[in-house]
């Protein structure tokens, strides 16, 4: 089973960067994460996401100064909302966590959405939302505080500065050892390349795991190697990305060294999904074993398609 840790449908045109185009809906998403996705020669398809609203759409409810601050956390979280409703087999349900709505009102947010909707993760985006994850200990600590009661695992937008530097979070992460982190992009966005400190925090604290996304290919061949193979999750964060070039980044991990390194269908899996699915409680899955398999398991029949052999 594959599942996709960023995934951001919405009903409007993402607020903070204006992608063209119209909204990403949940349907169109739905159609991408049905591909289908050659991996290791074999037809697959993204079986579940955890979806949140776009992160620039978070902010625009309280910036307006209309609206209290429950009103503007269930404002931006209603499409999300919808759509896990509407499709529980495929999407699971992110809250994205806004201190700027009231600490209160969103620590509020988060049992009402892990207990009565079924929520299964929590994002925290300090860049977006304007505060130093090392210093607003105020607006942090409770949040960690109800997600350690509830036992989900918190994604941390991470790659940009100046609020959204790794090493910026890991006072919160050391304080909180039972809560799961997940430092998302792989530490690498518009404000830099960071990704070795994912890695190196990886090994040392056995609480924080990596997404995949936006990692670049030879970092994620060295990086595997040393990690242990619970600690790399797959995450495309679509839209703007498109998921199979991360699902590639990840299969070309059994391809021959040095593009590769080996790697076992199996442990390909556990990256894929089984990682993420022990971590929130949801049954895992083997890979298809054969190509007769996998058509089996999308209920459509493919005509095979060529592997790529990296010498």
């Amino acid at each position: 089973m594959i599942i996709d840790i960023s995934c951001y449908p919405t009903d409007q045109v993402d607020l903070a960067w204006w992608h063209d185009g119209e909204a990403y809906t949940a349907e169109r998403l739905l159609a991408t994460m049905d591909g289908p996705y050659w991996v290791n020669g074999k037809p697959r398809r993204i079986d579940k996401a955890f979806i949140q609203p776009p992160q620039g759409n978070t902010i625009y409810t309280w910036t307006d100064g209309e609206k209290s601050g429950r009103q503007s956390i269930d404002d931006y979280m209603a499409y999300t909302l919808k759509c896990v409703q509407e499709h529980p087999d495929r999407f699971l349900g992110c809250f994205v966590y806004n201190p700027r709505c009231g600490v209160r009102n969103s620590v509020e947010a988060i049992e009402r959405y892990v207990v009565e909707h079924g929520f299964k993760m929590v994002q925290m985006q300090a860049n977006m939302h304007a505060y130093r994850p090392d210093r607003a200990l105020d607006w942090v600590r409770p949040a960690f505080e109800k997600c350690a009661e509830l036992g989900v695992p918190v994604k941390l937008h991470v790659g940009d500065g100046p609020y959204s530097i790794p090493t910026e979070w890991v006072p919160m992460i050391k304080a909180f050892p039972s809560i799961n982190f997940i430092m998302a992009h792989f530490g690498v966005q518009t404000g830099g390349v960071y990704c070795f400190e994912p890695f190196q925090w990886a090994q040392e604290l056995p609480n924080v795991f990596c997404e995949s996304g936006w990692c670049l290919q030879s970092r994620i061949v060295e990086f595997a190697k040393v990690l242990h193979p619970s600690k790399i999750i797959f995450g495309s964060d679509t839209p703007p990305n498109e998921p199979g070039m991360w699902l590639r980044l990840l299969e070309v991990l059994c391809t021959n060294p040095p593009q590769g390194l080996n790697l076992d269908e199996d442990t390909l899996e556990d990256y894929l999904g089984n990682n993420i699915a022990r971590m929130v409680g949801l049954d895992t899955s083997s890979p298809p074993r054969s190509f007769d398999e996998a058509c089996k398991r999308l209920g459509r029949r493919f005509e095979p398609q060529p592997v790529i052999d990296l010498y």
